[in-house]
Order: structure tokens, then sequence, then C-alpha cells
């Protein structure tokens, strides 16, 4: 088995219960974890051996451009479109941060994380 992951994927998004968060959206990062065999691909040194990375990122931004108003809910739509079009992996760590959240304080970033098996 093995774990790759995607650290930091970047998007501006228009997720939030505000009407204004839907028309100014915001800042977003995306940390992806997932859980599948690398042992074929890494003797064969074939993309076609592993998952690529490239469609999980796509995934991603994809499903981030579409508004949600909770970050769970974005959250679980990546999760299971991963799951329906990569079959070789069988977890998923993600986490979905708002940068700069407008709760009125001196906040980084608001963070859900969620944990997923194949089942």
């Amino acid at each position: 088995m093995g774990i790759i992951k995607l650290k930091n994927i970047r998007t501006y998004s228009y997720h939030g219960c505000l009407i204004e968060e839907g028309k100014i959206g915001s800042d977003y990062s995306v940390n992806l974890e997932i859980k599948t065999d690398l042992r074929k691909s890494s003797i064969s040194d074939d993309l076609k051996d592993t998952v690529d990375y490239v469609h999980l990122n796509s995934i991603v931004e994809e499903e981030m451009a579409i508004r949600s108003n909770l970050l769970e809910h974005v959250a679980n739509r990546i999760l299971t479109r991963i799951f329906r079009e990569i079959p070789e992996i069988s977890r998923i760590i993600l986490q979905v941060s708002k940068l700069n959240p407008p709760i009125g304080g001196d906040v980084e970033a608001v963070t859900i994380e969620m944990e997923e098996y194949r089942s």
C-alpha cells in the first residue's frame, strides 16, 4: 500500500451561508491524502499503474467551483466523486479550509476534515 498527498491546492471559490460570500468569494486551501496500492507502479514506472494526481487535482478544482453553503457539503462531493471515478483508492482524508473567514475575528482559516473508507 501507499499514500499520495496533494498539499495546499489553492482555489478562489464562493462557498458560505452569507449572501456576500456567494458574490465576493474568498481563498480556499484543500489538502488531500489518498491510500492506494503503489507496488505495481513502483516497479513498472508506468502512469497507468497508479492514481494520477492530475486527475485528483481536477476533481478538487471542479467541485470547489460549485457553490455550497457548507464546507462539509463541498467536501462530501469531492469524496464521493473520487471514490466513483478512481476505484483503486481505499481511503481518503480531505481537509477544506476557508482562509481569512468573515467571522469577526483574526482567524487565519477555518478547516473541516473528513475521512472516508471505501465501503
